[in-house]
């Protein structure tokens, strides 16, 4: 029996696009948890160097925490804005 695709109304593509996406809360439970193991690896890192850098001052503790953290945001930032740009387009859809 050949496939037959029933044509796509915007009640089915809007029902589509609800069950494909989820709840709205797991994608932010999952960029936090992103967020913090980023920051947890990055801080890490700095204080493996500074262990092995022997420094008294924890410069490279302090420079790998705020690297870490600018790159957690900057992740955050692109995530949302993507977000918009996603819901802006199904809204032009509707």
């Amino acid at each position: 029996m050949p496939y037959v695709q029933r044509p796509t109304t915007m009640e089915n593509r809007k029902e589509k696009s609800s069950r494909d996406n989820g709840p709205s809360y797991v994608k932010y439970i999952g960029l936090a948890f992103q967020m913090c193991t980023i920051i947890g690896l990055g801080t890490w890192a700095g204080l493996e160097v500074q262990k092995m850098s022997k420094m008294h001052f924890p410069l490279w503790l302090l420079l790998f925490c705020f690297v870490s953290i600018f790159i957690s945001f900057y992740q955050l930032f692109r995530s949302l804005k993507e977000d918009q740009n996603e819901e802006g387009r199904n809204n032009k859809v509707e």
